[in-house]
C-alpha cells in the first residue's frame, strides 16, 4: 500500500471521529448543562528510508471542552440549581465522583438531595445533603448554603478541578487529578443552566468535515484506480 493511501486513510479516520463528535454536540443542544466537545489531534511523522522524505499521520489525541457558562433559564423550582461563574456541582455515583454542571435535583425518598439519576448530590465536604422532610420554604443562597425556617441545613459544594478534565457521560466529567472549593462563583435557585452547544455552528461544521471526507475519499478512489492501472499496465507487457 503506497504511502498515500496510509495518510488517506489515517485523515479519513480522523474525520470520522471528528465527525461523531460533532454530532453528539448536535444532539445535545438541548442538554441541561451540556458543554461542548472538540476534537483534539496530533501529527506523527515517521521516517520512510535514508534518502525519503518522512511521512507524516494525523490521529486523535484527546479531547478539548468549552466551559463556557451556557444560558441561564429561571425555572422556578425549588431544587433547580444553576453555576454563575466557573465551577461544577459534585455528585456520588456508583463509578465514583463526577462533576457537573446539569442542576436539575430533587429530593429523593429518604430526603436526600440527589440528580434524576439517583446520584446524591455533595455538600462542601463532600459528603451527601440530607434536608428534613419537614424543612419548609427551603432556600438556597449565592454561596450554597440550604436553609429552612428552622435554620441552616448544610451547604452545596461547589468546585473547579485541578488538571484536564475527562468526559464520562455527557453532562458529566471526571477530575482526574482533583478538585478544590470554588471561590468565586455562586449558586443560583430557581433557574437551570443551558447546553452551550451552538446548533448553528454545529452544523456548519459538520459540512465541512463531511466536505473534507468527501474529499478523501475521492483521492483513495483515485490512488486505487492509478495502481490498478500500473498493475493492468505492467502486466500486459
Amino acid at each position: 500500500m503506497s504511502n498515500s493511501i496510509y495518510a488517506t486513510i489515517a485523515r479519513q479516520d480522523g474525520l470520522l471521529k471528528e465527525l461523531q463528535v460533532v454530532a453528539n454536540n448536535i444532539a445535545n443542544t438541548n442538554t441541561t448543562g451540556y458543554k461542548t466537545d472538540r476534537a483534539v489531534f496530533a501529527e506523527y511523522v515517521m521516517a520512510t528510508g535514508e534518502n525519503s522524505p518522512s511521512l507524516s499521520i494525523g490521529g486523535l489525541a484527546g479531547h478539548s471542552f468549552d466551559l463556557t457558562q451556557g444560558t441561564v433559564k429561571f425555572t422556578g423550582g425549588q431544587f433547580d440549581l444553576a453555576i454563575q461563574g466557573d465551577g461544577f456541582f459534585a455528585v456520588e455515583t456508583d463509578a465514583g465522583q463526577r462533576l457537573t454542571r446539569a442542576g436539575a435535583f430533587q429530593l429523593s425518598s429518604e430526603g436526600e438531595l440527589i440528580a434524576p439519576d439517583g446520584a446524591r448530590v455533595l455538600s462542601d465536604g463532600s459528603t451527601p445533603i440530607q434536608i428534613p422532610i419537614e424543612a419548609e420554604n427551603v432556600q438556597i443562597a449565592g454561596d450554597g448554603t440550604i436553609s429552612s425556617k428552622t435554620g441552616l441545613i448544610a451547604r452545596i459544594g461547589v468546585f473547579t478541578p485541578e488538571g484536564q478534565l475527562q468526559r464520562d457521560t455527557d453532562t458529566r466529567f471526571i477530575a482526574e487529578g482533583g478538585v478544590q472549593q470554588s471561590e468565586t462563583a455562586s449558586v443560583l435557585q430557581g433557574a437551570l443552566e443551558a447546553s452551550n452547544a451552538s446548533p448553528v455552528l454545529e452544523v456548519s461544521r459538520m459540512i465541512e468535515v463531511q466536505r473534507a471526507y468527501e474529499a478523501g475519499q475521492t483521492v483513495m478512489e483515485q490512488e486505487h484506480q492509478r495502481i490498478t492501472q500500473f498493475i493492468s499496465t505492467v502486466r500486459d507487457r
